[in-house]
């Protein structure tokens, strides 16, 4: 069955690994998730945007996603991805989704706590984690764009305070990372995290870790990162495979055979950000 992230991101907070969300879109790119997760042992989650579940539909992603995990005993946590609507939030938690993000890192510091606070107070009543944003990062995930120039690095002396009053189980950090592909070389801010480290005891995620060097996340798993997402890097692969499949094949019709090759390069990367983040052989 699916559990939530509360088990599996304290073991790793607590032997220094950190567990890897990969951003999911369909039946194909959760079977490379989880499939390869099996097979180096190392827990899971599927992290879906708002956009995701407009695509493919919110029943049909937790339906898959449930068949998914009762084939293996790695743990496999289905996570809602930089929610923004908390009505959404409640029909995934209905449907059994026990994992959530809402992000309401771009109001006010007050408005962020009230908002995280009444999602909170829903999701524990259902057994479902929260994870919350302090800070924004800058460029695009799914529909939402952030210009660089508002994008707002986590106040450490604001993250104590703000974990107490929501009562969150995981807090997002904006430390120099952003979403999507990056212009240039990203200047991670290694002290900043240390700072939030100390004043915060719950597990710390790091987004927008497409681009980032290995040597630069394990640095942040050593300060306090439990996990890590991944999106960007994922879909280049799986989409250069497939148009490649089809300019060496122009009259191919079958997905079955289209969506192989796309799988198997989404695959490699899945294994290179499991071993980045030292979450193989953990179960």
């Amino acid at each position: 069955m699916l559990v939530n992230t509360k088990e599996m991101l304290l073991k790793a907070q607590k032997e220094g690994y950190a567990v890897p969300a990969f951003n999911i879109h369909n039946l194909e790119t959760i079977q490379v998730m989880v499939e390869t997760a099996n097979e180096l042992r190392s827990p899971v989650i599927l992290a879906g945007t708002p956009g995701t579940f407009k695509y493919a539909g919110r029943d049909y992603i937790q339906a898959i996603a449930t068949v998914a995990s009762k084939r293996y005993d790695t743990p496999i946590a289905l996570h809602l991805d930089h929610h923004e609507d908390f009505e959404a939030i409640k029909e995934s938690i209905d449907l059994g989704t026990k994992s959530a993000m809402i992000d309401a890192s771009h109001c006010s510091f007050e408005d962020n706590i009230k908002t995280v606070k009444e999602v909170v107070e829903y999701a524990h009543r259902e057994g479902v984690t929260v994870e919350a944003e302090l800070g924004c990062l800058g460029g695009q995930e799914d529909d939402l764009i952030v210009d660089e120039e508002d994008a707002k690095y986590t106040d450490p002396n604001q993250a104590k305070e703000f974990v107490e009053k929501t009562g969150i189980d995981s807090l997002a950090v904006a430390i120099g990372t952003a979403h999507g592909v990056y212009k240039e070389e990203p200047k991670l801010d290694f002290e900043r995290l240390e700072k939030i480290k100390a004043v915060v005891d719950i597990p710390l995620v790091l987004h927008g870790a497409s681009g980032i060097s290995t040597e630069d996340v394990r640095k942040c798993i050593e300060r306090g990162i439990c996990k890590v997402n991944i999106a960007t890097e994922l879909k280049m692969p799986f989409a250069d495979a497939l148009k490649s499949f089809f300019e060496e094949n122009p009259d191919a019709n079958d997905p079955r055979k289209y969506m192989a090759p796309a799988k198997d390069a989404m695959k490699k990367v899945v294994v290179e950000k499991i071993k980045m983040c030292m979450s193989e052989n953990r179960y």
